[in-house]
C-alpha cells in the first residue's frame, strides 16, 4: 500500500482538544527545556561542551530531541503547532534562516516533509541530517508516521544520540546519559506496548486513516479495514459506495473489536465510519496525526491514547 504525501484536503489541523487527552493543561514539552511561541527550546544548566544547535522539522519528533539533547542543544521545531498541516507547508524566510544556524537537522522523510529535507540541502548544507526514513529504512510511498512505532522511536533516538556525541564528543557521556534517561521516561510508553501485545494481540481494528498502523502492528492487533477503503484514505480519495458498505457492514457484524479514528481528518466518510461504530457499540479510539493539544510531551501523548486503547480491548491498563 502506498501512502500520498499530500492529504491535506479533508485535513483539520486545529484542535481544541482530544477526547483520549481531555482538558490536560499545557505544560512545556520537555522538563529540561522552555520553548518560545515559535518553537524554538533553549537549555540552562550545566554542559559540558557548547550546545548543538538543531533544527527539527516536525512536534513528533521534536519532543524527543529535546530530551536527548538536554541542556546540551538548542532544539528549534519548526512545526511545534496542530494548526499547520506538515505535508503541505510552505517555510517561511525565518524558517530558512534557522536552519542556516542549525549544526544538526532531523526530519521525518517518507515524503512526509520534503520541504524541510529540501531546507536543509540548501541552507544547512555542512549540518549532518537525521533522517528517520532512511533510518528505519522506510522508503517514500511507505506509511510516513513512523513515530508510531516504538521500533523506529528507538532507532532515530539512537541516530540522533550518536550524532549529537560526534558533533560534541565533549558531552559524549552526557547524551548517552540522556539517552538512557530517554528510556526511562518512555517506560510507561513501552510497558503499555509490552502489556497489549501480552494481552490482546490477535484482536481486530479498523481504521479511518493509516495513522495508527505502526503502532497498532506493534501490539498486534489485525487490520480489518477493507482493502479498498484503506487505500483510498492512503491517497487521499473517496473510497467507493462498496468499499465504504463493506466497512459499515463489518462493524455492524462486530468483525472489528475497536475503529482507530482520526480526529484530525474531516469529511462525511470518516463520520460516517464513526457513526456506524457508535450504531453497532464498537469501541472507538480517538487518535491524532500531531501531538495533541494538551500533550505535555511525546510520552504523554502516547501513552494517552494506548490507555484508551487498553480500554477499549478490555485490557486492565
Amino acid at each position: 500500500m502506498s501512502f500520498r504525501a499530500h492529504p491535506s484536503r479533508r485535513r483539520r489541523l486545529a484542535l481544541a482538544a482530544t477526547a483520549t487527552l481531555g482538558a490536560a493543561s499545557l505544560l512545556t514539552l520537555a522538563a529540561c527545556s522552555s520553548s518560545d511561541d515559535a518553537g524554538a527550546k533553549t537549555t540552562s544548566g550545566a554542559c559540558p561542551a557548547a550546545p548543538v544547535d538543531v533544527v527539527v522539522s516536525v512536534d513528533q519528533w521534536g519532543d524527543l530531541v529535546s530530551q536527548l539533547g538536554g541542556d546540551c542543544a538548542q532544539v528549534s521545531t519548526v512545526l511545534a503547532s496542530s494548526s499547520v498541516d506538515p505535508h503541505d507547508y510552505e517555510p517561511s524566510p525565518a524558517d530558512a534562516v534557522k536552519f542556516t544556524k542549525a549544526k544538526l537537522v532531523v526530519v521525518n522523510g517518507a515524503d512526509y516533509d520534503p520541504w524541510a529535507s529540501k531546507l536543509a540541502a540548501s541552507s544547512a548544507k555542512s549540518a549532518p541530517v537525521v533522517d528517520a526514513g532512511e533510518v528505519v529504512g522506510a522508503d517514500d510511498g511507505a506509511n510516513p508516521h513512523l513515530w508510531y512505532s516504538p521500533d523506529y522511536v528507538s532507532k532515530v533516538a539512537d541516530a540522533v544520540t550518536q550524532e549529537l556525541e560526534t558533533l560534541a564528543p565533549d558531552a559524549k557521556s552526557y547524551f548517552e546519559d540522556q539517552r538512557t534517561a530517554l528510556t526511562a521516561t518512555l517506560k510507561p510508553y513501552t510497558d503499555l506496548v509490552a502489556k497489549l501485545k501480552s494481552e490482546a494481540a490477535g484482536k481486530t481494528y479498523g481504521a479511518t486513516e493509516g495513522v495508527f498502523d505502526y503502532m497498532a502492528q506493534a501490539v498486534g492487533l489485525v487490520d480489518k479495514t477493507p482493502e479498498g477503503f484503506a487505500r483510498a484514505a492512503a491517497n487521499e480519495s473517496d473510497p467507493s459506495p462498496a468499499d465504504l458498505k463493506e466497512f459499515q457492514t463489518a462493524i455492524a457484524a462486530k468483525q472489528i473489536d475497536v475503529l482507530i479514528y482520526n480526529t484530525q481528518t474531516e469529511g462525511s466518510i470518516p463520520e460516517q465510519v464513526h457513526q456506524a461504530a457508535e450504531k453497532a457499540g464498537v469501541p472507538i479510539v480517538d487518535v491524532t496525526e500531531t501531538v495533541a493539544p494538551g500533550a505535555s510531551s511525546f510520552e504523554d501523548w502516547q501513552v494517552s491514547q494506548l490507555t484508551a486503547l487498553a480500554k477499549a480491548l478490555g485490557v486492565d491498563a
